[in-house]
C-alpha cells in the first residue's frame, strides 16, 4: 500500500523548470488521494490558465507517482477554480521571491 505522505514526497521532487521550484512548494497541488492503498488522485491547479507546460507537469506526475510501489492507478485532475495565488506558496518561497 502506498500512503499520502509518500505520495506528497515524490510530488516536492517534481520541479517547475520556469520557476525552478517543486509543486509542492508553489502550492500548485491542491488535493492527494490514495484510494484501497494503490490508486492516486491528484488535483492540481498550473500558475495559470495559459501556462505552456499545462500538458507536461500533468505528465510528469503521472510518471512520477507510477514509479512508487505499489501504485496502480494515477489520475490527475487540473483544476483553476480556486485560481493560484502566490499566496499558496510555501513560506521559504514566499520570501525568497519576497511575496
Amino acid at each position: 500500500m502506498v500512503s499520502e505522505e509518500e505520495v506528497w514526497k515524490a510530488l516536492k521532487e517534481i520541479v517547475d523548470p520556469e520557476i525552478d521550484a517543486s509543486l509542492v512548494d508553489l502550492g500548485l497541488i491542491y488535493e492527494v488521494r490514495v484510494d484501497n492503498g494503490t490508486d492516486v488522485y491528484v488535483k492540481m491547479t498550473l500558475t495559470v490558465p495559459g501556462c505552456p507546460l499545462i500538458n507536461i507537469l500533468p505528465a510528469q506526475v503521472e510518471e512520477r507517482l507510477k514509479e512508487l510501489e505499489n501504485v496502480k492507478n494515477v489520475r490527475v485532475e487540473i483544476t483553476f477554480d480556486p485560481p493560484w495565488t502566490p499566496d499558496r506558496m510555501s513560506k521559504e518561497l514566499r520570501e525568497l521571491y519576497g511575496v
